[in-house]
């Protein structure tokens, strides 16, 4: 017994050493928290300063967090407005490794047509005038415009063409940070996870067309003159019944009956109305019985396709820069604790660690503050209505003071006229 008990303790240790040598071994290529110092590591770009519609990043743990200091991400600020900044580090390549992008996203407004998605860009961007045309590798994140695009994007360049992932990822569409994981395996394949949680995998390959199909319709073959792919036709043997065609669509209204006041001479012969014949059946259409020729569906033959070759080199990228370039109608999103890393690992620890205090102390907030809001939304209308009520007293007081005045008055014109009298 004290054998397994020992045996125990040593994997118990064993595993926590493991799991350190793992960490240890991971490369962190980008991480910011937006503390001190964030304007030096990150470039605005000022394509759009002429024309006055840059908007400004501002660091803010926003009106309900975790902690002020480790959850002051960056905010967008104001409304209708380009958000374009970049930061650069040490150039890489994931060639033969695992890529994780990940990154927390709050949206404190109520977004209504706005991006809140992020990019890894290769060497050579020009951080003081990037745009949206600006190349990029990916292109991971949510992005909302009314009820037509709610969706996580994830587009990957390959060849210089962006690709979108043709799987369709659902955004959390609440006010509470959530926390965006892309993942990209050596294998060419992926996951997409929010909050930890993986919301959709499977392979670069089929979820993307980066390559055209493997096989195509042979351009040589064409379906035989003789083929028959009719499944039914008209049944030869079958005849038209007698008097089928002697049945008017339409019939004299029998409950019709001249108007009296009409004059054949000024208003012309009277005609009765129709009404649809309920004996009519229609033009007479001959039953369809299975075709005894039918060969089947002609389907087209394949060829191998010569413009297709494989690619096991799709996942891999240079990267040497980090950036958001977005548009947002109302703003107010909060954007922090960027990783990008080699180690799911890495990720993963921040997922079961710092971001699950957050998570539930800013829930806390979030539901205080809101129980606050509702409570005084709920006094001022107790109070309008409060108000309300006094004002319509005072007016029937006042009401029946007039009334009063009125009958002194008229008392006083009744004894003048009586004393005149």
């Amino acid at each position: 017994m004290l054998g397994s008990k020992n045996t125990r303790n040593v994997m118990k240790v064993l595993f926590l050493v493991l799991a350190s040598i793992v960490l240890a071994s991971a490369t962190v290529y980008f991480k910011e928290e937006f503390d001190a110092g964030w304007e030096d590591r990150w470039v605005h770009s000022t394509a759009d300063d002429a024309a006055g519609t840059a908007g400004k990043f501002v660091a803010t743990p926003g009106k309900y967090y975790g902690d002020a200091k480790l959850d002051s991400g960056v905010q967008t600020n104001p409304d209708a407005r380009f958000f374009k900044y970049s930061a650069k580090f040490p150039k890489f390549s994931n060639k033969d490794k695992t890529l994780v992008l990940q990154y927390t996203v709050k949206h404190e407004q109520d977004l209504d047509c706005g991006g809140s998605y992020i990019k890894l860009a290769p060497p050579g961007l020009d951080q003081a005038t990037f745009t949206g045309d600006s190349k990029y590798n990916i292109m991971f994140g949510p992005d909302q415009c009314g009820s037509s695009t709610k969706r996580v994007h994830f587009i990957l360049n390959y060849k210089d063409k962006n690709h979108l992932i043709e799987k369709t990822i659902s955004p959390v569409s609440d006010k509470l940070t959530h926390l965006y994981t892309a993942v990209i395996f050596p294998n060419q394949t992926y996951e997409v996870r929010i909050d930890g949680e993986v919301k959709e995998s499977g392979s670069l390959l089929e979820d993307w067309s980066f390559l055209p199909p493997k096989e195509i319709n042979d351009p040589e073959a064409k379906k035989p003159a003789d083929w028959v792919d009719e499944r039914e036709i008209p049944d030869p043997e079958a005849k038209k019944p007698e008097g089928w065609d002697d049945i008017p669509k339409e019939t004299v209204d029998p409950e019709a009956k001249k108007p009296e006041d009409w004059d054949d001479e000024l208003d012309g012969q009277w005609e009765p109305p129709t009404l649809p014949n309920p004996e009519y059946k229609g033009e007479w259409v001959p039953p369809m019985i299975p075709n005894p020729a039918f060969k089947g569906e002609w389907v087209h033959p394949k060829v191998p396709n010569p413009e297709y070759a494989t690619d096991d080199s799709i996942y891999a990228f240079e990267h040497e820069f980090i950036a958001f370039e977005i548009w947002q109608v109302k703003t107010g999103t909060i954007f922090d604790h960027i990783l990008v890393t080699d180690s799911l690992e890495e990720a993963d620890a921040f997922v079961t660690g710092h971001f699950a205090t957050q998570k539930k102390a800013e829930k806390e907030m979030f539901d205080k503050q809101e129980e606050e809001r509702q409570e005084k939304e709920k006094l001022e209308r107790e109070a309008e209505k409060k108000k309300l009520e006094e004002e319509e007293a005072k007016g029937g007081e006042e009401e029946e003071e007039d009334e009063e005045d009125d009958d002194e008055d008229k008392k006083e014109e009744d004894k003048k006229e009586h004393d005149e009298l």
